[in-house]
């Protein structure tokens, strides 16, 4: 049995009961999931948010994947994780995490070194989309 049950960059909608499921074991006692979606507005942005358009380097799933297993360490946790690419627009799901593991403390810590690492080192672009037609890229992972 892997830790990581799904590491994936998806153009395609991404599903919350796939990345339930894929934690599934009965060894967990603790599931916990971090739901990243578009919201309709940024301090930065002079007009309401409509879309974000993200982009990918070609590693980016290498790296979620790796990314993943960092933040289980020698841990009991199991992951699975998705970030979404391409036009995605207001209450569309950006990035899904679910993180299994015996007790909740270990599910909690994983899901937000997961999240806080995918912002910070997953090669993801996006760029914001305003109403007014205004487009801004914005840093690695959002």
């Amino acid at each position: 049995m892997t830790a990581v049950r799904l590491a994936r960059i998806s153009g395609e909608a991404l599903d919350i009961a796939e990345h339930l499921a894929a934690v599934e074991d009965d060894t967990a006692g603790a599931v916990t999931t971090f739901i990243g979606r578009v919201r309709d507005h940024d301090p930065d942005a002079a007009t309401a948010v409509v879309a974000l358009e993200y982009s990918a380097h070609p590693d980016a799933q290498a790296t979620l994947h790796a990314i993943a297993d960092r933040a289980i360490g020698d841990g009991r946790a199991i992951v699975a994780v998705s970030h979404r690419i391409g036009r995605l627009e207001v209450g569309d799901l950006a990035v899904v995490i679910a993180v299994a593991s015996p007790h909740r403390a270990e599910a909690f810590e994983v899901c937000r070194a997961l999240i806080e690492t995918i912002k910070t080192e997953l090669p993801v672009w996006k760029r914001q989309v305003e109403a007014d037609g205004t487009r801004a890229w914005k840093g690695i992972g959002g």
